[in-house]
């Protein structure tokens, strides 16, 4: 018995989990419907798909919701995990599924998929036949992975980065690196029986001030993190970060460098996909605004041609979205993407090239590293310093690169901690920003970026 089925057999013994028969899973995944697999759906597509957000917790309620989306003509369904089931509590998530179901009232803020199990779930998601997204936030998804795939789905977010730094304060790093190699090896493994699972990263981070080195950086980590696992299928992401500029920038140079590291690691016959993620942040409260700002969002990634677009609604800044709001922002992005053809094709050659050089000054220190594995390499940058994440509440995180925007609303390295990019490109990010002012001035410019979009 391998190493892999020796880990599987224990992780399935969990109480709250289904009795899994892998046989009749994998006869399952073989013969699965090819329109569940979004894989499938990039390759036979020629449009942008649309995606909206969403979880609830009672089996009925997520059928409801399934059926709203169907009819506002989503491309691919969302599945939101509950926090408890990220945390791997799934006692406290059968409890409060059980008040769930008995009082009528949403117990929990999204689905938990383990303590419904594969079976239950499997018969919601090929009703409907399309592919479904998991979203969860879980440094450690062993289990939920084994149960999301033998339910149908066929598309993961998330990564031992980027599902770790942005949401835990002390989860070790290390343990989220092997349990997601654990879970790049079992999308690999159900990959081989028919289209393959598609794996995508969380570009946004913690969708504060992040300079697009380090949101294209851990992108391209985590996609040779899974290809050398065996995934032949990955989405990289990235979420509007303000200016329109710097976002075409990000897209073309995220494309070219994931091609270009795909490769140096022999792994060209992978699919790479980009995936755009509309404003992030905090959404204004006035909700004319917030649709205005949906679909700037929408043109952006028409502009920098994305394959996938991730919906918000003008309700984000007053409460958890409903399903017509969700439905009325899919239905416009729709709309919008129809009227967007034959774009001009906008390059920034200057930004071009300094973003790219700070990405490729980066990824050789980490490739530099002496360690024995790439994961370990990874993890000893993130420990020293050499990707550090502004805002994140992790630990191990240095945070000591201090970013702000210039007059164009581009996000710009001022102070550097520990990144390794050079003094030319360093000298250029804060050639953008007025400097002149005092240290308290640019502390109030970055508390006040959170509401950026407020006007």
């Amino acid at each position: 018995m391998s190493l892999l089925q020796e880990e599987r057999d224990i992780i399935i013994q969990n109480k709250y989990a289904d009795n899994f028969d892998f046989a009749e899973i994998e006869d399952f995944v073989r013969n699965a419907s090819k329109d569940l697999f979004i894989s499938h759906n990039f390759k036979n597509t020629n449009k942008m798909l649309v995606q909206p957000r969403g979880g609830f917790p009672t089996y009925q309620k997520q059928y409801d919701l399934y059926e709203f989306f169907v009819n506002a003509n989503v491309d691919v369904l969302p599945l939101t995990i509950d926090s408890n089931t990220r945390l791997n509590d799934y006692a406290t998530s059968a409890k409060m599924l059980k008040l769930s179901e008995e009082n009528e009232v949403d117990m929990l803020n999204g689905y938990p998929l383990v303590n419904h199990g594969y079976k239950t779930t499997r018969k919601m998601i090929t009703h409907f036949n399309k592919p479904v997204s998991l979203r969860h936030g879980t440094p450690d998804a062993r289990l939920l992975i084994e149960t999301a795939i033998a339910s149908g789905i066929f598309e993961i977010e998330g990564g031992p980065i980027t599902y770790l730094l942005p949401y835990s304060k002390n989860f070790p790093l290390d343990k989220a690196f092997l349990y997601w190699k654990y879970v790049e090896r079992v999308c690999a493994n159900y990959s081989k029986l028919n289209e393959p699972i598609n794996r995508e990263s969380f570009g946004p981070l913690t969708a504060t001030l992040v300079p697009p080195c380090i949101t294209i950086v851990i992108q391209l980590l985590e996609m040779l993190l899974s290809l050398e696992e065996g995934v032949k299928s990955f989405s990289v992401s990235f979420s509007q970060s303000g200016s329109m500029n710097q976002d075409i920038v990000t897209g073309a140079v995220i494309r070219k460098m994931a091609k270009h590291y795909a490769e140096e690691i022999g792994c060209g016959d992978a699919s790479v996909h980009l995936v755009y993620h509309q404003w992030m942040g905090a959404f204004p409260t006035d909700k004319n605004f917030a649709e205005c700002l949906i679909n700037t969002s929408t043109v952006i990634a028409a502009m920098v041609g994305a394959d996938k677009i991730i919906t918000k609604t003008r309700d984000e800044a007053s409460g958890i979205p409903t399903k017509e709001s969700n439905a009325k922002t899919v239905a416009n992005t729709q709309y919008t993407l129809r009227m967007l053809n034959g774009l001009p094709n906008i390059v920034d050659k200057e930004e071009e090239e300094i973003l790219t050089q700070e990405v490729q000054s980066i990824m050789e220190a980490v490739f530099n590293d002496p360690a024995d594995t790439l994961w370990r390499k990874v993890f000893n940058s993130i420990k020293n310093g050499t990707i550090d994440v502004p805002f994140s509440p992790h630990i191990i995180n240095h945070n000591e690169v201090v970013t702000v925007r210039d007059k164009n609303k581009n996000i710009r390295i001022i102070k550097k901690g520990k990144l390794p990019i050079s003094d030319r490109c360093f000298e250029y990010e804060k050639k953008q920003c007025d400097l002149n002012k005092d240290a308290s001035s640019i502390v109030n410019d970055i508390i006040h970026d959170i509401g950026i979009m407020q006007w």
